[in-house]
C-alpha cells in the first residue's frame, strides 16, 4: 500500500500547480490546506511530515481547481486579513487589498489618538476601512455606506465579530444615506477601473460594481468629490484611493470642486495610491 501524501508533499505539488495562476502560489496553497485541515500555516510547516487524510486531500483538490479557475483565495477560505483584523469576505464584496491600508495609514495621520470626530466611509464593502479606523480611534464616530445590502450584512458581521459595534451601517448610493449630515473626514476606495480595461478579466470573480464605475474609470470620483463638500465640516478632509495612473486626473477633479492642499500618497510599492484634499468653505 502506498503511503498517504504528507502535508509538505501536498503543498509542494500544489505550489507547482498554482504557479501559472497566482503571484503567491505557496501562500495560497498553505491557506487553502490550512482551511481544510483546520490549522494555521505555522502548524502546516511544523507538521509537514504528517500524512493527510483522503477526505482532506479531496477537499483540498477541489479548492485548487477553483483557485486555478480564478476564484480568490479569500472567497475559498471565507476570510481575509486587513489591518491585522480577520474579516469575513464573500463574493458579495471586494477582497480587501494590502494597498488600501495606505488609505487607512494616511487617515490616521490626521486623527490624533483621542480623535472624536465624525468619519464617513462611502462604498464600504466588507467594512475594512471603516473598521480599521474604528479599531485605532475608538472615540471616532464612524459610519459606512454601501449600495449593496449583502455587503452591509458582511460589514455588520465583521463589526460584531471584532467587537466594533459602534460603527453605523447605512444603505444607499454614496451620500444618499446621510442627506443632512456632515463629517470631519470622508474616505473611500471607490471602483476606478475603466470598463474596457483588460485587467478586469482577472478579477471576474469579484463584484463588477466594486471594480468599475464606467467607461473612463473616473465616474465615481466625479460623484464622490462633487458631493463631498456638502457633507464636510469646514477644514474637513476627503481621502480617496485611486489607480496608480490616475493621480493627475483625480487631483484635477478635486481642484474643480474647490478642494485645496490636494496631494497624492504613495503606497508601499512606491506608486501613487491615495489622493487627499481639504475643503475650507463647505457649501
Amino acid at each position: 500500500m502506498m503511503p498517504s501524501p504528507t502535508i509538505a508533499g501536498l503543498l509542494d505539488a500544489a505550489c507547482r500547480e498554482l504557479q501559472r495562476c497566482s503571484e503567491s502560489p505557496r501562500l495560497d496553497a498553505q491557506l487553502l490546506l490550512g482551511k481544510v485541515q483546520g490549522c494555521s500555516r505555522a502548524d502546516l510547516i511544523a507538521h509537514g511530515d504528517e500524512p493527510v487524510a483522503a477526505a482532506h486531500r479531496d477537499a483540498f483538490a477541489r479548492l485548487l481547481v477553483q483557485r486555478r479557475c480564478g476564484t480568490p483565495v479569500a472567497y475559498l477560505t471565507g476570510t481575509r486579513e486587513f489591518w491585522s483584523m480577520p474579516l469575513i469576505v464573500t463574493p458579495a464584496v471586494l477582497v480587501p487589498r494590502a494597498e488600501t491600508e495606505t488609505l487607512v495609514e494616511l487617515a490616521l495621520r490626521h486623527m490624533p489618538p483621542e480623535y472624536a470626530g465624525a468619519v464617513l466611509d462611502v462604498g464600504t464593502g466588507s467594512g475594512a476601512i471603516a473598521l480599521a479606523i474604528a479599531s485605532e480611534r475608538p472615540l471616532a464616530r464612524v459610519t459606512g455606506t454601501d449600495i449593496s445590502q449583502q455587503a452591509l450584512d458582511i460589514a455588520s458581521r465583521n463589526s460584531a465579530n471584532l467587537g466594533l459595534t459602534r460603527v453605523i451601517w447605512r444603505r444607499g448610493v454614496w451620500f444618499e444615506p446621510v442627506p443632512n449630515e456632515r463629517f470631519d473626514l470622508i474616505v473611500a476606495n471607490p471602483p476606478y477601473i475603466a470598463a474596457a480595461d483588460p485587467a478586469l478579466a482577472a478579477l471576474a470573480a469579484e463584484p463588477l460594481i466594486a471594480l468599475t464605475p464606467g467607461a473612463t474609470g473616473l465616474e465615481a470620483f466625479h460623484a464622490i468629490i462633487g458631493g463631498a463638500a456638502r457633507h464636510l465640516h469646514a477644514a474637513g478632509l476627503l481621502l480617496l484611493e485611486h489607480g496608480c495612473d490616475q493621480a493627475a486626473d483625480v487631483a484635477a477633479i478635486f481642484a474643480r470642486h474647490g478642494f485645496t492642499d490636494v496631494r497624492s500618497q504613495l503606497d508601499r510599492a512606491g506608486l501613487p495610491r491615495v489622493a487627499l484634499g481639504s475643503i475650507h468653505s463647505p457649501t
